[in-house]
């Protein structure tokens, strides 16, 4: 049985993996400042070590007996990166680099990094490729680029097994809609389940390429063990995209409301296009997407229904 030490445990994707992990039988240690996660998303009995990876000794401590790291900790979002490019720098490559020296130092098998399709930026050309060199245009496609070169430095410097993803638009069960830098999917179903009109920066013709959060943990279970992949960037998508538009339309259906959006200005450093080639998650990781947008909406209204009843 491996130990594992997931960052940000608490939070989205985090909580996803952790309950993916237990149901494999394995040793999990969450590592969280509850900036953004909730101690109601980890279950009873996992250890969890309490504190800001940043700071020194934090990760140091969580790394005691471990195997693998999957370092989901990260403040995900643009907008909030242009407001506040100082801390997001904090939360996103000061812990990063902790949380690599600590795994360095206590002997970890791999590093699984959160890194992000915000660092290919607005370039036109599409499917984005790892292969493509890295243009971001925020602070945090900048921010998760730097993550994922010391990750690189690490494997090639210190011999420390690092793989690097990067997420495309990932939604599912647990996505906070609680802040306007929240996923946009999330912001949607919350407005729609209240009878209110979600608001599309833009007019709503950029695309993205969503995918669910079981896929995403799929691909982060596989980059921790896939031997031959240490010091490698690699996309983890569906390879489909669809516009904003189209996933409101998507939306209504599942939701059954006919409630419009209503348009604001598009928003700084936001991209126009995205989508991922993921050839190489298939060819190197056995990667294969397997929830459609579609079922993926209806997993996620259900969950939100369940969770937060209208009106409530």
């Amino acid at each position: 049985m491996a130990v594992y030490l997931v960052t940000g445990g608490a939070g989205f994707i985090g909580s996803h993996l952790v309950e993916a992990l237990l149901a494999r039988g394995e040793s999990v240690r969450v590592a969280d400042n509850f900036s953004s996660g909730t101690r109601a998303n980890i279950p009873a009995g996992v250890d969890v070590v309490e504190g800001d990876l940043a700071a020194p000794g934090i990760a140091t401590r969580a790394m005691t007996g471990v195997d693998y790291v999957l370092h989901m900790a990260a403040v995900p979002s643009v907008p909030r990166s242009v407001a506040d490019p100082i801390g997001t720098n904090h939360d996103n490559v000061d812990a990063t680099l902790q949380v690599l020296v600590a795994a360095r130092d206590a002997g970890v098998r791999r590093v699984v990094f959160s890194g992000s399709s915000a660092e290919y930026g607005d370039s036109p050309d599409l499917p984005k490729r790892e292969d493509m060199v890295p243009t971001p245009v925020t602070p945090y496609g900048l921010q998760k680029l730097i993550g994922e070169q010391y990750c690189r430095m690490f494997t090639s410097l210190y011999g420390l097994e690092t793989v690097s993803l990067r997420y495309f638009n990932v939604f599912g069960p647990r996505q906070s809609p609680d802040s306007p830098y929240s996923g946009v999917i999330s912001l949607f179903i919350h407005a729609f389940l209240r009878g209110q009109a979600p608001t599309v920066f833009g007019d709503g013709a950029q695309t993205r390429d969503f995918v669910y959060v079981s896929d995403v943990v799929s691909g982060v279970l596989r980059a921790a063990t896939t031997p031959g992949v240490a010091g490698e960037s690699i996309n983890i998508a569906t390879g489909r995209s669809v516009s904003v538009l189209q996933l409101v339309n998507a939306l209504q259906q599942v939701v059954g409301t006919s409630v419009a959006p209503v348009f604001a200005p598009p928003r700084g450093g936001d991209v126009l296009h995205s989508q991922a080639d993921i050839t190489k998650a298939r060819t190197r990781l056995a990667f294969e997407p397997a929830v459609s947008l579609e079922d993926g909406l209806r997993q996620t209204v259900a969950w939100f229904k369940q969770a937060t009843p209208v009106g409530a």
